[in-house]
């Protein structure tokens, strides 16, 4: 499966829920894509369907494609703790999505681009790997070139979310991972265990 690019508020809507974010396009049509619309009638999902789902939503959310979705997936199993709890956690130490949450993007497409695009440093080094595991303690900061840039400084400005396991200065534009999230401090609506068991069987 490549990279999907297409319509985000199809993929909302198949969800039923706005899981890119704020989507005007789906608050008008908030149920699933298809011919015949909202009057489609939809028989009882089987176990296996909203396991599979559950998934699939995950993987849109964070813009992670099956194949690093399964390794991530296999090294949660192999940790410690909880292994549904560890997968998201994962998920959420990733540079692209450490970009988004710091606000210096409005969307993890455009952080992934961004990190890329090698306009993100952490440590004070330029790292152009979106799936890279930041830990607790790392320093990201936008690129001193890039720190002019108008789509940086405008997801700056319209930013407002705060979260406890990191610290952002706009001033300096760099912040600080702090420690690796909770389950209950992750705002996504996953339903971990399903995952789990799908990937299980």
């Amino acid at each position: 499966m490549a990279r999907y690019t297409g319509p985000k508020t199809k993929i909302a809507r198949k969800f039923g829920e706005a899981i890119f974010g704020d989507d005007k396009s789906f608050e008008k049509r908030n149920y699933p894509p298809g011919q015949h619309g909202n009057n489609r009638r939809r028989g009882k999902k089987s176990e296996y369907a909203i396991q599979l789902m559950e998934k699939q939503k995950a993987k849109y959310t964070y813009g992670v494609l099956e194949r690093q979705f399964r390794n991530m997936f296999e090294k949660a199993t192999r940790s410690t703790g909880i292994t549904g709890e560890v997968l998201l956690q994962l998920c959420e130490s990733r540079l692209d999505n450490v970009v988004y949450r710091m606000g210096v993007s409005p969307s993890r497409s455009g952080a992934r681009q961004l990190v890329s695009h090698r306009h993100i440093t952490v440590n004070g080094d330029v790292l152009n790997v979106p799936s890279y595991q930041v830990k607790p303690g790392d320093v990201i900061a936008v690129r001193e070139k890039s720190k002019s840039l108008e789509a940086i400084n405008n997801s700056l400005a319209n930013s407002s979310a705060t979260y406890e396991w990191m610290t952002w200065n706009n001033e300096t534009k760099q912040g600080t991972f702090v420690s690796v999230p909770a389950r209950v401090q992750i705002p996504e609506n996953i339903n971990e265990q399903f995952i789990v068991e799908l990937y299980s069987k």
